[in-house]
């Protein structure tokens, strides 16, 4: 999509990837899982006891990577403190294999959040991956990471948003409420 978009990570772009739009096929969704599930055992070398992922936009592809691996998905959830958590009587214990999903990286807060949240339940996390890379493989999230699609896509911080210095409407598209804001 082009525009002036504020992404979860808080930066602006005249470009979002709304990955939703792939997913709402079946098909197509049971396909990427398939080749990010691959990736990830490629990348890792083991195969996880199970995947998690960052509620929503990991959702249906960590869902998707689970069934490929035969192994169980679970996702986390921003708390009333917007802490990222497991809920609805998700559990992880400890020495546990994940790998950790997501739709999107950017900078990878999202996927690191997830991390850390299972390593402080106790697990082990072997690798992360994304349908997309915004970032062509500059974000780090502490393990290994793979992705079915590494890309470029300009941002920038609020305040030197070149769109925002014109006085073009942002828009916040994603799953997440947005952060404060120049615009």
């Amino acid at each position: 999509m082009s525009g002036h978009f504020l992404l979860t990570s808080g930066l602006h772009s005249p470009n979002y990837l709304q990955c939703a739009l792939v997913l709402q096929d079946p098909e197509r969704a049971e396909r990427l899982g398939q080749a990010l599930a691959s990736l990830l055992e490629e990348t890792s070398g083991e195969r996880p006891d199970l995947v998690i992922s960052p509620a929503l936009g990991g959702v249906i592809i960590g869902h998707e990577v689970a069934r490929a691996l035969g192994v169980p998905f679970l996702f986390t959830e921003r708390d009333a403190e917007r802490v990222m958590t497991l809920r609805r009587g998700f559990t992880l214990q400890p020495g546990q294999k994940v790998f950790v999903v997501e739709d999107v990286i950017t900078t990878g807060g999202s996927t690191r959040e997830v991390i850390e949240t299972a390593r402080n339940s106790g697990a082990v996390v072997l690798a992360a991956g994304s349908i997309v890379d915004r970032s062509a493989g500059a974000a780090d999230v502490g393990v290994p990471r793979v992705s079915l699609w590494q890309l470029i896509v300009e941002s920038y911080p609020p305040e030197v948003c070149p769109f925002c210095d014109t006085g073009v409407p942002v828009v916040k598209p994603g799953s997440r409420p947005a952060p404060t804001s120049k615009a």
